[in-house]
């Protein structure tokens, strides 16, 4: 449906059973006949703690800031999808992995074939045995067709040495070992160290956000939030180079041509908005509505995250960055960012403490990312009640399609009751249907005005107006 405007509240109830907006654009699938069901999907801010991957995210980024690293090749992060579906770059799957792997084998057997030299120290070397002895040359299986036959039966690695330990015992070791001798050197025993090394590590989200740089970073980053609609001045002041960006993202990551997307379309789907701008004495500073996050590296933009401020969540709706930056996984700095956010406003308006990241794709694996941010829930699509999302998998390993919440008696409390109280602006005049269906004898759009109201559901219903022509 188009949505000329509509209340923050009304929208947050909207999005509640599984509605999204694309600038004035406001959609929900049928989630039993799509073949890709979304299922909305929230995630708890105050609970959330970073994984693993995040933290290394949010250190590549403090790493550039302060000594202008940018790292090397396509981001490792999770993508950021658009309301529409659009993804990020991805990185290699595991499959395109063997396959390079295999590759590279393949390779190193042709060379092996051609120098006979090498296997003979390839051999002897697996067999635990200096590599010029006699011992490994009497040993050594012969070399058929260029390739090495598999070792006997008994055969195999030397069992006086010690078994291999893994890469992150190793790696935990060295960093021990390092941080030892530097307490040696400046004079203190690692042994009555009052403050273990790790305590001094940021831990939490705000942690890593909010650390001190030294002085002497090699880049600032500012993050700010500008009304989209109604735009504000500092809005229509960075508006050309927003959209610039906007341009150049989609030609990376999207292969639109230099003209393509035009400045209409910009504003049509990223700008304009049917939320009106609110403010409450309980609610955030800034007020409720839809916003701008800028991102600004030294004084320039390099991302965007277009969000809605609601009664009880920040929403994101999209985000899009300078394809220079990249290898930095914008989209999943920013989800961090705005979860960080929306803790801050949490403080603020108490029961404005869920991020929403829009649609869960489980039948897609490359949009699963999103079940990453956890703890979050998912939205039952059948009684629109949320459920924890580790309740929620097994089901749709089995079904793309399912009823997430498994009590046999719950329902949609919100459930269409009476079509006829569903309230319609015909000719200026506002009415219940019921007045409406009398006024305009013989009318054939009762089936359409059902199916709108069973799936904005009845309080939805009686407050939104329904325009009939």
């Amino acid at each position: 449906m188009w949505s000329h405007t509509m209340t923050v509240q009304d929208y947050q109830d909207l999005i509640d059973r599984g509605w999204r907006r694309s600038g004035k654009y406001v959609y929900k699938p049928i989630m039993n006949k799509t073949c890709c069901p979304q299922y909305t999907i929230r995630c708890h801010a105050l609970k959330f703690q970073p994984s693993k991957s995040h933290k290394k995210i949010l250190k590549k980024m403090s790493k550039f800031i302060s000594k202008g690293e940018l790292p090397k090749g396509q981001s490792d992060g999770e993508p950021m999808d658009s309301v529409g579906g659009e993804t990020g770059p991805q990185e290699p799957t595991e499959v395109c992995l063997l396959k390079v792997q295999s590759a590279v084998i393949t390779d190193i057997q042709k060379e092996v074939a051609e120098c006979p030299a090498v296997t003979e120290v390839q051999e002897s070397v697996a067999g635990g045995m200096p590599a010029g002895s006699e011992t490994s040359q009497k040993n050594s299986p012969s070399v058929s067709g260029g390739r090495i036959p598999a070792p006997k039966h008994g055969m195999g690695a030397d069992p006086s040495r010690a078994p291999c330990r893994k890469a992150k015992d190793l790696r935990k070791e060295r960093r021990l070992q390092k941080e030892q001798m530097r307490q040696h050197a400046e004079g203190v025993s690692s042994i009555v160290s009052p403050t273990p090394p790790q305590m001094t590590q940021p831990k939490g989200l705000e942690d890593f956000i909010n650390q001190s740089l030294p002085e002497n970073a090699a880049h600032s980053l500012e993050v700010r939030l500008v009304r989209s609609s109604p735009p504000s001045p500092q809005f229509k002041a960075s508006f050309d180079a927003s959209y610039q960006v906007y341009k150049l993202y989609q030609m990376a990551i999207h292969k639109d041509p230099p003209d393509k997307p035009s400045e209409s379309q910009f504003r049509r789907f990223l700008c304009d908005s049917p939320l009106e701008a609110e403010s409450s004495p309980d609610g955030p500073e800034m007020g409720y509505g839809s916003f701008h996050q800028q991102y600004w590296l030294d004084g320039r933009i390099v991302a965007v995250g277009v969000i809605d401020v609601l009664p009880n969540c920040v929403s994101s709706v999209y985000l899009y960055y300078h394809p220079d930056f990249a290898s930095l996984s914008l989209g999943s700095y920013s989800a961090l960012r705005e979860i960080a956010f929306t803790r801050q406003l949490q403080k603020q308006s108490p029961k404005l403490c869920y991020y929403y990241l829009g649609f869960y794709i489980h039948s897609c694996p490359k949009m699963r990312y999103k079940g990453q941010y956890r703890p979050s829930d998912l939205l039952c699509p059948e009684t629109y009640m949320w459920v924890p999302i580790e309740r929620c998998i097994p089901q749709l390993e089995d079904s793309r399609y399912a009823r997430l919440n498994q009590d046999p008696d719950a329902g949609d409390c919100r459930a269409l009751k009476e079509v006829g109280r569903a309230l319609v602006l015909h000719r200026r005049a506002v009415m219940p249907y019921a007045a409406y269906a009398r006024k305009r004898r013989g009318s054939s759009d009762e089936t359409e005005v059902q199916q709108y109201a069973s799936l904005v559901g009845q309080d939805c219903a009686e407050r939104i107006l329904l325009y009939r022509a």
